[in-house]
């Protein structure tokens, strides 16, 4: 049979590993399991959003209400926007998916960091679209508008995942302003702000402001219950822009895109600031004990924006052969090899997972 000749050479992507195979394949009791890898809340989700989710178990066989009227006014009031400038998806890729599809074609290209979220290019060779990456592997602005202006013609989306997964590090929001400016009404650039409550919340000058974005011609916000939310299973995203590109993007979404409890959950998530400010005070106090860590172990690390931290080693330690022997310790952790970078990303868990991944971690190292 034959396909498409653009995914002949497509990677599938590479999730964190499941803790259903660290107990199948190693034997490890699954109270014994520690799983860092997919950046995941360490805290659960907000008590609101589970009796949400039980409650709307009831309605299973209803479709939910496609409109998704209270989960968008929800989202309008908390960013000061309006509910028409709001798109919902299955998770925040979802909507990745859309702007590709309404952007590119075979004619065309995106634009990226050197390493960043692998979905943006996983989608662009789906389309058959051309990738340009600067050389850096951060977020540099200068490249991007260098790379932007040798290829104007063909780059319709440009993408800046602030805070950068999975690397951590951000752009202050005014140089994001600034670069916006420089680019054309015809190329979208995507702020994907997966991790931005992390990034806000431990400096200001980080944040984007989805209100700021709305009244730009070519810019995109996106946002997810992923991560601070601690909604990860249940796959809610939004993309919040003008008009016109909201309008644009909605004709590619499939109706009932998200589920009656995963609607039900984000609606009551956003209800509970007070669980996300937890999740934030505890996510930076912990990840100090890392950076000290580093620091005391001879670990270069990127300071993190985000809910994880970035190892890098040396030649002397192999990421790979890190990340197997933890494994078969039952601790899961994110093995960035696959980027082209001798580096673990380890998501910052409770004081007890963390403490017990460095113990093992200094004995491999």
């Amino acid at each position: 049979m034959k396909f498409n000749s653009q995914i002949s050479n497509l990677p599938i992507y590479e999730a964190g590993k499941p803790i259903e195979l660290v107990i199948r394949e190693f034997g490890i009791e699954p109270q014994n399991v520690v799983k860092l890898a997919s950046n995941e809340n360490p805290l659960g989700c907000s008590p609101l959003a589970l009796e949400a989710m039980k409650e709307s178990i009831k309605c299973a066989n209803l479709y939910p209400d496609d409109s998704y009227y209270e989960l968008k006014e929800s989202l309008a009031n908390l960013y000061h926007v309006s509910s028409k400038n709001i798109v919902i998806g299955s998770g925040s890729d979802q909507v990745i998916e859309f702007i590709m599809h309404a952007k590119l074609n075979p004619n065309t290209a995106m634009l990226s960091a050197g390493v960043t979220f692998a979905m943006y290019e996983i989608y662009a060779k789906h389309i058959g679209a051309k990738i340009y990456k600067t050389s850096s592997a951060t977020h540099n602005l200068n490249q991007l508008k260098e790379q932007y202006l040798a290829h104007k013609d063909e780059i319709k989306v440009i993408f800046l995942c602030l805070p950068n997964n999975p690397l951590g590090e951000c752009l202050d929001a005014n140089d994001v302003y600034e670069f916006i400016s420089s680019v054309d009404s015809d190329t979208i650039v995507v702020i994907d702000g997966a991790y931005m409550e992390f990034a806000k919340f431990k400096d200001s000058k980080k944040a984007i402001n989805p209100s700021d974005i709305v009244k730009l011609n070519n810019s995109i916000y996106l946002g997810t219950f992923s991560k601070a939310y601690g909604l990860g299973g249940m796959r809610v995203g939004y993309g919040i822009a003008n008009d016109q590109i909201i309008t644009a993007i909605s004709k590619l979404r499939a109706p009932f895109n998200i589920t009656t409890p995963s609607l039900a959950a984000a609606i009551a998530a956003i209800k509970d600031q007070a669980f996300i400010t937890q999740t934030l005070e505890n996510n930076f106090k912990e990840m100090k004990i890392f950076e000290k860590f580093a620091t005391e172990n001879g670990i270069e690390f990127i300071p993190s924006y985000t809910n994880f931290i970035t190892f890098k080693f040396d030649t002397s330690r192999d990421s790979t052969q890190i990340c197997d022997n933890l494994l078969r310790q039952g601790i899961i952790l994110r093995n960035l090899k696959s980027y082209g970078l001798n580096a673990i990303r380890i998501t910052i868990g409770t004081s007890k997972q963390n403490i017990k991944v460095l113990e093992t971690l200094k004995k491999e190292i």
